[in-house]
């Protein structure tokens, strides 16, 4: 973020902790009564190509002073059909309605009352050449222009906000922004289906989360309808259950959607990154943007943390002058909306995270942008650091503060930051040896991985993949034989780390592909004290609370566009990003990394075998040997920045 200048009333900071004095305007906020103070209006306004989108208008009855306009626009459906069925909440949250602003709600392209054709995360046109030539940019720009031009007593200005498909259609309205758009809030918003985010992770199949949600979001429609879709009926709480016998991804259209979800059968014509997938990259049309953005991300969000990270990253690249922040606190996906967020599943946070956003950062955003109110100075990075639950300001992300330090693993399931040492039976010949010799005498721990028998996500018991999972208790996967599992002695200082971090692997399999799944697990002490209340009787000793997680379909290490097959037993490189955190590691935890090649259903199974995976049949599913190494030559670690 440059020239980002904004100051608050009053800013106390205490050994890096920031402490907002909330003005008066903020204070007691009480019931308020939307139907007596807004007038509610619905629209069919009209797009460039005369298809026409739904939209409610919540307008002030007090007219002695001009409003800005916030935008929302979602296929979700904007509910409250009816121009007397009024909204119980106007805004990002209960704060907006009596400070005054004009409410816009608008049913996206193709989606309930609106008209056209919903395309999933419909590619952004760069050129346009006719009036033909649309997509949510376009969209939203002529929104915005039809709202200036139809709304009288507005002041100019234009913010947008939302979180996941809203907040991604808030970074379509961030390109080739209207004039008037002053302050954009794309929160959790998804940046590349395929990289990182709700439908794919690094090539491997979001199955779980992508099943649901194109069965429920992306069925055939016959017209505008007030109506939502059913969701699915899986016949079963036991989602673990209900997939894998569903059998390979090819029989899912044959089984259960037959056509009705035609989404689901392209992406199953696209199982490598190609065109298909390049377009729809959000991150590549991210330039020119240089009104304010507040950029909002959880640390433990299950569907879309890749994205706003990578949209922060890549605006900070893109635009030297721009005016973008980052902040990212400890919650699931748009917690930070609706939670109070001082705890996520067992994990305490010691003081309400989400109200504070909301209250001291969100609105106060909104009303200097819009309304020129408030005396703001916001930092380039406003993040809480989970561990020693703390706020924390930096001038810049990653904080330069940062060195670079190696986790690397070693016999016995020992984890240090020491390196490996030779190992002491290596003759000279092997130490010169090719790495892709397919003769191998190193150091490696292994296990079977066996399609039939997955590594499950989680404990819980369900069909959708929910949320927790991403803070869960690991000591469920650390106890099966296909989990390696390794950590530190106990340790006598705090370790904070702030920033990416980067699994870097020497691995082999007797197969000719595989998937790698790492994760990062802060370990309590043994007599750490059960939380109060504990309803579930969850004991807090030994907790291993998974701090990060990721997955990297194997065939893609050299490619994401070209998939290779691995040669069985040749020592292989894969590196891959665990994706950003800011945690501390306190006195007295041990760190863990647990390594495994399944995690079901969230990922779909890999047949070990180098095919189409979307086309593959159940006899190609097989079992393999793999191997993790950790000599001197091949020295598996984690990288990741440290706060000294």
């Amino acid at each position: 973020m440059k020239g980002h200048k904004l100051s608050l009333t009053r800013i106390i900071i205490l050994s890096g902790i920031i402490f907002f004095i909330l003005p008066n305007f903020l204070l007691a906020q009480q019931d308020f009564d939307i139907k007596a103070n807004y007038s509610k209006s619905e629209q069919m306004i009209s797009m460039r190509d005369s298809i026409k989108l739904f939209t409610q208008v919540y307008t002030p009855k007090d007219k002695t002073q001009k409003y800005p306009i916030l935008l929302f626009r979602t296929p979700y459906s904007v509910r409250y059909y009816g121009d007397d069925v009024y909204r119980t909440s106007l805004g990002p949250n209960e704060l907006y309605a009596k400070e005054g602003f004009f409410f816009v709600y608008q049913d996206v392209r193709g989606k309930f009352k609106s008209e056209g054709e919903f395309i999933v995360m419909k590619p952004h046109k760069t050129v346009k050449t006719s009036s033909k030539d649309t997509d949510e940019s376009s969209d939203t720009y002529d929104t915005i222009e039809w709202l200036l031009k139809n709304i009288p007593n507005h002041n100019g200005r234009v913010g947008q906000w939302g979180i996941s498909y809203p907040g991604w259609q808030t970074v379509m309205g961030m390109i080739d922004a209207h004039p008037s758009l002053k302050a954009s809030s794309p929160q959790a918003s998804p940046a590349d289906m395929w990289i990182g985010d709700d439908f794919h992770h690094n090539g491997a199949f979001r199955l779980m989360y992508t099943f649901g949600w194109l069965s429920w979001n992306a069925r055939s429609r016959t017209g505008p309808s007030e109506s939502r879709s059913q969701g699915f009926d899986y016949g079963t709480p036991d989602g673990y259950k209900f997939f894998l016998e569903l059998g390979p991804v090819s029989n899912v259209d044959k089984m259960y959607f037959h056509k009705s979800v035609p989404t689901w059968n392209q992406y199953m014509e696209h199982g490598d990154y190609d065109e298909y997938w390049h377009k729809q990259n959000v991150l590549q049309y991210l330039n020119n943007i240089t009104h304010p953005i507040l950029n909002v991300a959880g640390w433990f969000d299950a569907e879309d943390f890749y994205g706003p990270m990578s949209i922060y990253y890549t605006i900070e690249k893109n635009n030297p002058n721009n005016k973008s922040t980052l902040v990212g606190g400890p919650w699931l996906h748009g917690g930070w909306a609706r939670m109070t967020g001082d705890e996520l599943g067992n994990i305490r946070f010691d003081s309400k995270t989400g109200e504070y956003f909301r209250t001291n950062v969100e609105f106060l955003f909104f009303l200097y942008y819009l309304k020129d109110k408030g005396d703001f100075n916001l930092p380039e990075a406003l993040v809480f650091e989970t561990g020693s639950n703390q706020w924390k300001s930096y001038d810049h992300w990653p904080p330069k503060e940062t060195t670079e330090q190696n986790l690397y693993f070693h016999p016995d399931g020992k984890l240090s930051f020491d390196s490996p040492a030779a190992h002491p039976n290596e003759s000279d010949q092997n130490k010169i040896e090719n790495r892709k010799s397919k003769i191998v005498n190193q150091q490696f721990d292994s296990y079977i991985s066996d399609p039939n028998k997955p590594v499950p996500f989680s404990q819980e018991i369900r069909t959708s993949q929910g949320h927790l999972w991403m803070i869960e208790d690991q000591r469920f996967a650390s106890r099966r034989p296909d989990v390696l599992v390794y950590q530190t002695d106990v340790l006598t200082e705090d370790i904070t780390i702030a920033g990416p971090i980067i699994a870097s692997l020497y691995v082999s399999t007797t197969g000719t592909d595989a998937d790698w799944v790492v994760k990062l697990i802060d370990v309590y002490p043994g007599d750490a004290p059960d939380n109060d209340p504990n309803p579930c009787n969850v004991r807090m000793g030994e907790f291993q609370m998974l701090l990060a997680g990721e997955v990297f379909r194997g065939k893609y290490r050299n490619s994401f566009e070209k998939p290779e097959p691995f040669v069985p037993n040749e020592v292989t490189k894969i590196e891959f990003d665990l994706r950003d955190k800011c945690h501390t590691f306190l006195k007295r935890h041990r760190i863990m990394v647990q390594i495994q090649s399944s995690w079901f259903p969230v990922i779909d199974r890999n047949p070990q075998q180098f095919v189409d995976i979307y086309h593959a049949k159940e006899s190609d599913f097989q079992k393999a040997e793999h191997r993790v190494y950790r000599s001197e030559r091949y020295s598996s670690h984690l990288k990741w920045m440290v706060i000294k």
